[in-house]
């Protein structure tokens, strides 16, 4: 099979607490299609089954990595580099999905944390969100995920941060989400075969992942563990994070193979990604994949949003 090696890691051209002006965008992009346009060539030339088993291919530019903040209390964002990736799992791996090849040709931003209570209630009290305060369930809010808001809750943050900062946020597409989730990796969860609470949030209990007391059974505040191979934090377990797709029970021939949104069929059911503080090893896979009709409201769901450049 050809190897299609991904590009190194370049150093981050933007300062954290800084909106990225547009020449950088432009020149993220530029540098980007350059890199597409030379390894789309070599991938097209493969028989569909052996780009299947294709590694993943990430075209890593200056600026790839980057850092920034559109405005003072708006969320951290991560600048995700364009990539090519096997979506799904093989059918050794249980509760195996579908596989299918996804390309993303332009790069995007993805929050580096899960939208926090202290994120949420900005938005609540400058009249955005619905005025919706969801509960804590006692646990605490602050740096805390933000949990017990439905899909709509979801798109209504988006849509208010986009307002406040007159750029277009949303909610990540399913394939965005585990693209994002693997960050170059093959495996079932971005750090290996297995995950373990000293990784991520969830209830160690049931798999044979850590002793039978470790289930925390509530959140933690964001951040709480280290970060996957993009930067991102929580990726797996914490809470759940709603996606923009309608509910599919298994991709089929209909599913987008070039990131987009899949939102054909009835939308009142939606995509859940990354598991929660309640699940065990399987929903955090980064396959893994359940959903929930649009209204309904979780301690276990929350949210992650994205940002076109």
């Amino acid at each position: 099979m050809m190897s299609i090696a991904a590009q190194t890691r370049d150093e981050a051209i933007a300062d954290p607490a800084q909106p990225l002006s547009q020449a950088q965008i432009e020149e993220i992009k530029a540098r980007t299609a350059t890199l597409v346009a030379a390894a789309r060539a070599r991938l097209d030339a493969l028989p569909p089954q052996e780009r299947l088993s294709a590694p993943p291919v990430i075209w890593r530019v200056p600026g790839a990595g980057a850092e920034f903040r559109d405005c003072a209390g708006c969320p951290q964002m991560v600048v995700i580099p364009a990539g090519e990736f096997t979506m799904g799992s093989p059918p050794a791996e249980r509760g195996a999905e579908a596989q299918h090849r996804v390309t993303i040709t332009t790069p995007f931003a993805v929050g580096k944390f899960e939208i926090t209570f202290e994120e949420w209630d900005a938005c609540a009290k400058d009249g955005g969100c619905g005025g919706h305060r969801p509960s804590d369930e006692s646990w605490g809010r602050g740096q805390r995920p933000v949990i017990n808001i439905s899909w709509d809750d979801a798109k209504a943050y988006a849509d208010w941060l986009s307002r406040k900062t007159g750029k277009t946020y949303r909610l990540l597409t399913e394939s965005e989400w585990e693209y994002a989730a693997r960050a170059g990796t093959t495996t079932m969860f971005s750090f290996g075969e297995n995950i373990s609470p000293t990784q991520a949030n969830h209830d160690g209990s049931t798999d044979g992942s850590g002793p039978s007391d470790v289930n925390r059974q509530q959140t933690l505040p964001v951040g709480s563990f280290p970060p996957n191979g993009f930067g991102l934090h929580d990726m797996h377990g914490n809470v759940a994070e709603w996606v923009e797709d309608c509910w599919h029970v298994d991709y089929t021939a209909k599913a987008p193979t070039d990131g987009s949104a899949w939102v054909e069929g009835d939308c009142q059911g939606r995509v859940v990604r990354g598991g929660s503080w309640g699940d065990s090893q399987e929903e955090l896979r980064s396959a893994g994949r359940t959903g929930g009709y649009r209204e309904d409201q979780f301690d276990t769901t929350g949210l992650r949003v994205a940002r076109n450049l």
